[in-house]
């Protein structure tokens, strides 16, 4: 069941959008502004869903999910990236790095809680 989620993102407004919208899904939510930061907390205490953005200052997404799943901690927590990428050489990246899926930005919020929701079933 997901509980705690990890949301990085560099953009402010974005870190806004899934915080609020997850918490008012009744989930507790970590924000992070960067890749290195969001590692730091992934590290730092278990999340049962991480979110981030690909292009990030200081490591992109998939340096995070390559990190993410050497951790043993992480081998099974599904990992989204979050990108306005749509090709497949980048999904194919994504699922190489360990990415359980992808959301298309713009994102919608509504789409983001059944995702979520059906992740956590």
């Amino acid at each position: 069941m997901i509980r705690n989620i990890l949301a990085i993102d560099d953009s402010a407004a974005m870190r806004e959008i899934l915080s609020a919208t997850l918490t008012e899904a009744g989930y507790s939510v970590t924000v992070a502004a960067d890749g290195e930061e969001g590692l730091e907390n992934a590290l730092a205490q278990a999340f049962d869903l991480v979110l981030t953005d690909q292009y990030m200052p200081k490591r992109s997404g998939l340096d995070v999910i390559a990190a993410l799943r050497s951790n043993p901690a992480y081998v099974e927590t599904p990992i989204l990236v979050l990108t306005t990428e749509d090709g497949e050489a980048f999904k194919d990246a994504a699922r190489a790095a360990g990415a359980t899926g992808w959301i298309e930005k713009p994102l919608d919020p509504e789409t983001l809680t059944e995702l979520v929701a059906t992740l956590g079933a």
